[in-house]
Formats: structure tokens, C-alpha cells, sequence
């Protein structure tokens, strides 16, 4: 891949912003809170409701979109060497590094490197006029995150993904504190694995109120809950997103239930 920035990239990134009318990074303060289940789901829900949308990977050594995505689309490259994001449907274009190099293949770069392809993924790719480009952050505090809102600039704000545990919510206010100091605005909370619903009774596997006492604290909406579902985490192994292959579920509602209020808070 190359990474040469010759023809001026700050103005590539610039002509980006003119064509994509909302920036929504999502971020979690840890591993495996189902933050990149939350941006496929969000992604999709968003555009079968008629918004075009751009998913970009940003999880360079751990990118789990184009599994959850099914992973038949593939991006190309035009006479120009502009990459042409993969379709995955008539509203929804994606791109993950994971496309571009041999599967199970280990990214080993610095953060340099990290950094101009973050770089390249969005001044030299063919996005096109989107309603919504939709950042999948790695977890934490690193280098992907930190080039990301120093090539883009401000964001339309930042979802915070947490499950309802304490240790969840310590590593969600350093991020949390993190996205303050890149002068980003946290837009709101998603609660996933929230609760589950075992026949009439509701239970709370990792606690209960979590999302609740962040948002009080830092004065944000939750804007989500996502309940637990065996069933919904087999079909993102599968490659089935939830939102397109679990319909009528209250998972697949509540993901609905998020797009709608993620797309009322940025057109407020």
C-alpha cells in the first residue's frame, strides 16, 4: 500500500469533509465490550434506513469488520490508485486493512506507519457523498485513535461503548477523559450485553446501572442498550449482521432504536 502524500494531503482531507456531511467515531476503553458489534450494526442499521454510510476499520492490528460483514466484498483500486471502498450494500461502502493482506496475517507497524495509512484511508479512497462515515477505533488510548482525530479534525462526537461492570466503566472514563483532551465531544453511551432475557424474566449477567452513572457524571445520553442474545453472537461469527438477519429481535430492535437516536443527536 502506498503512502505517499505528495499532492498535498491535508487538502485531500479537506475535499473528504466537503463530500461527508457526519463524523461519528466509536470508541470503548477496553477489549471486548462489543464496540466493532456496535459500529457493524449501527453502520447497517443507518443505511437501511436510507442514509449513506462509510464504515472505516481503524483497528489495524485487531480489524473484525469484514468478518462480521461476511467478507465477499473487497475493496479496488482505479486508474488514479484511489481506493475504491468495498460495497456491502447499495447504502453501506466499508474498508478494513484486513481487506488488503493475506487473512490471519499479523499488522506489525509502528505508529507511523499506523498513521499514514489511517491517512490514506481517508484522503486516497473514492468514499463518495456520505450522509455518515463511521470510525471503528481499536479499544484504548494509542496511536489510531490519536491520528485519526488529528487528521480529521472534529468529529461529530464520539460513542462510547461500555458493558455495565466497574472495571468496564474505570477503563471508560480514561477514554472518556482521553476524547476531552483531543477536543472531541462524547456524543453518548451505548450499554451493550445491557441485560438478558432468559423467557419473562430480565437479568443483569454484568450489573446494572452503569451506563447510567457515566452519562449523570459527565452530563451525556445513554443512546443505547443492547441486550445479550446466544443467537445474535453466532450470527456476527457467521458474517450476518444483526440488524440484517435478526429481525424482529429486541437486539436487533434495540440497534434500530440506537441508529435513530445517533442520527437525532447529530442533526440537533
Amino acid at each position: 500500500m502506498s503512502t505517499n502524500f505528495s499532492l498535498n494531503p491535508d487538502q485531500k482531507i479537506a475535499d473528504l469533509k466537503e463530500h461527508v456531511k457526519h463524523f461519528i467515531a466509536v470508541l470503548s476503553g477496553k477489549g471486548g465490550v462489543g464496540k466493532t458489534t456496535v459500529a457493524v450494526n449501527l453502520a447497517t442499521a443507518l443505511a437501511e434506513s436510507g442514509y449513506k454510510v462509510g464504515l472505516l476499520d481503524v483497528d489495524i492490528h485487531g480489524p473484525d469488520i469484514v468478518r462480521m460483514l461476511g467478507g465477499n466484498a473487497l475493496p479496488a483500486v482505479d486508474e488514479d490508485e484511489k481506493i475504491i471502498p468495498a460495497e456491502v450494500l447499495p447504502n453501506l461502502k466499508a474498508l478494513s486493512i484486513s481487506m488488503m493482506v493475506e487473512e490471519g496475517k499479523p499488522i506489525i507497524w509502528r505508529g507511523p506507519l499506523k498513521h499514514s495509512a489511517i491517512k490514506q484511508f481517508l484522503g486516497d479512497t473514492k468514499w463518495g457523498e456520505l450522509d455518515f462515515m463511521i470510525f471503528d477505533l481499536p479499544p484504548g488510548t494509542g496511536d489510531e485513535a490519536l491520528s485519526l482525530f488529528q487528521t480529521i479534525g472534529q468529529t461529530d462526537g464520539v460513542l462510547m461503548v461500555t458493558t455495565p461492570q466497574k472495571v468496564a466503566l474505570d477503563d471508560v472514563r480514561r477514554a472518556i477523559e482521553f476524547v476531552k483532551a483531543m477536543n472531541q465531544k462524547v456524543l453518548g453511551i451505548v450499554e451493550n450485553m445491557s441485560y438478558m432475557r432468559c423467557k419473562d424474566e430480565v437479568v443483569y449477567p454484568f450489573g446494572r446501572g452503569g451506563a447510567d452513572l457515566l452519562a449523570q457524571e459527565y452530563g451525556v445520553p445513554v443512546l443505547g442498550r443492547i441486550p445479550m442474545d446466544p443467537k445474535a453472537l453466532e450470527l456476527l461469527d457467521e458474517g450476518k449482521p444483526i440488524t440484517l438477519y435478526y429481525r424482529g429481535s429486541e437486539v436487533e430492535k434495540a440497534f434500530r432504536e440506537l441508529a435513530e437516536n445517533v442520527a437525532k443527536a447529530v442533526e440537533k
